[in-house]
This record gives C-alpha cells, structure tokens and sequence, in this order.
C-alpha cells in the first residue's frame, strides 16, 4: 500500500467502525427523540445525534493512528465542503459516512451502514463498508480482491453476479437528486428490467452488488463518503463502475452521475437502455 496505511491497517480500521457502531450507533437505533433528527437540506436529507457522535469516534480513533492524514467526514464537511477537493492531492486521507442511510435510520428501518475509504495520492487503496445491525464488515484492498466478515468472523469472498439479459437484471438508479422529468424517465425505463428497487443507502446498494445480489446501481449525486469505499469493494469483486460520460471516477469528483455492473459491456447497455433512453 503505501508507508502510512498498511494492508493489515483495514483491520484497525473495522476495530474502529465496529466501536463505534456498539457505542455511538445502535444505543441510539430507535430510540430517537425528534430532537436527536435534524433536517439538513430537505425533509429526507437528516443528521442525527448517531451520525455527528459516530463521526466524532471514528476520526478521533483514525487521527490517533494516523496523526497526518486528512479526515473528511460528511458531517464534518457540512460546516467545510473545502474538505472534498483536497481529497485527491492528499497524501493520506479517509472519507467517513458514519450512517448512511440516515432517513432510514431515523425512521427505525435497519437499511444502514456506515462506510470508511482510505484514499492514497488520489487514489482508492481499500474501502469498508461495515453492518451494525449484523455486525457484518465488507472490506476490500486495492489489488487484493474484497471479502464479507460475519460478526464472528467467517469470511465469503465478494464476487458480482454473471452476465444475464436487461430483461432478467435487477437493479437500481437513485434518482433523488434529479428533477422530476429524469425520474420519471428513468422509473419508465427501469420497467426493461426484471425488478427495481430502491434502499435510499449506498452502504446496501454497493454490498448487494459486490455480493452478486443484483445487477447494477447507479447515482447522480456523487458524495465521495457515499461512493469511494462502494467502487472499490465493487471493482475487487469483478466488477466495472464509471461516470457516464464513460470516465473512471476518481476521488474529489462530486458530479457527472455513476454506473455499476458486471462488466464493461453491460455497463455500456444499461447507459443506453436505462439512464439514457
């Protein structure tokens, strides 16, 4: 990897997302009083007293370990959206959604996780994505392949599914932040397909595609909490992800929509069929 972030530091990392999710997380899941749940942007764009404590745990542990590195955390860049583009000129930098999924969290739906990425020189080197319901861990290192660890520890190694037809595939396009004429479009065009669905959590949406659950998933909003740790975990389960303007996503990238499946030529057909028809 790199001299600041060994391969055995993801263990180190799960430790630390694992604490969190037992002290700061799970106490407060479904128990919540309405004024633990704050409205960020919208009505279903929330904060919550789990993530900013969760948040706060993870990167105090992270700066311990690792003193020099940049720390960006969704909540932190709320108050300093400046932290998204130093990602990619950092020499160390983790990226931090303490519950993605927050809406469902807060509304007592165990569709949650929390999602850590470690990027290296502008580059993605492993990813986590971690269950606290379960206590289930999908984790990967660049170039090493990616791996789902019970709470117990039984390993499964991550691997997306084969190639079928569109009219066979299940998938899912989040399709929150377009306007209404995208969303309907793309309800339409998901109708070519075998079954939609939707979790409102990137952390379910990479897992059960990593895990060869469904075909492919797909986002316009580009949050790198939300994605960097998902692509990677992906790509080291076999698969292909990219913006759709065919570019390799790349860490700070905040636009330009993204795309997940099996491999490059089903990646190119579900663009056409799907987002763009």
């Amino acid at each position: 990897m790199t001299a600041a972030f060994a391969d055995r530091d993801i263990e180190l990392l799960r430790d630390i997302v694992r604490e969190a999710g037992e002290t700061e997380i799970m106490p407060r899941f479904r128990t919540l009083a309405d004024r633990d749940i704050t409205e960020k942007k919208s009505s279903i764009d929330l904060v919550t007293d789990a993530d900013l404590l969760a948040e706060k745990h993870i990167t105090k542990r992270l700066l311990e370990r690792f003193p020099k590195a940049l720390i960006v955390g969704e909540e932190a860049s709320e108050a300093n959206p400046g932290l998204i583009g130093a990602i990619a000129d950092a020499e160390l930098a983790f990226t931090i959604d303490p519950v993605d999924g927050t809406f469902n969290f807060s509304a007592g739906l165990p569709v949650f996780g929390t999602i850590v990425a470690v990027v290296a020189k502008g580059e993605t080197v492993a990813g986590l994505i971690y269950d606290p319901v379960l206590g289930d861990t999908l984790m990967a290192l660049k170039g090493a392949g990616a791996r789902m660890l019970t709470r117990a520890g039984a390993a499964t190694k991550a691997q997306v599914i084969a190639s079928r037809p569109l009219s066979s595939m299940v998938g899912t396009i989040s399709v929150n932040d377009t306007d209404r004429a995208t969303r309907q479009r793309i309800a339409g065009n998901l109708g070519k397909t075998r079954m939609a669905f939707g979790f409102n959590c990137s952390a379910y949406e990479y897992w059960m595609a990593a895990m060869g659950k469904v075909d492919f998933i797909g986002h316009f909003k580009l949050m790198p909490w939300d994605h960097l740790a998902g692509v990677l975990i992906h790509q080291e389960a076999g698969g292909y992800t990219a913006r759709h303007d065919g570019s390799l996503y790349r860490p700070g990238q905040t636009s330009g929509g993204i795309l997940s499946a099996p491999n490059k030529d089903l990646w190119h057909e579900i663009l056409r069929e799907v987002v763009q028809a």
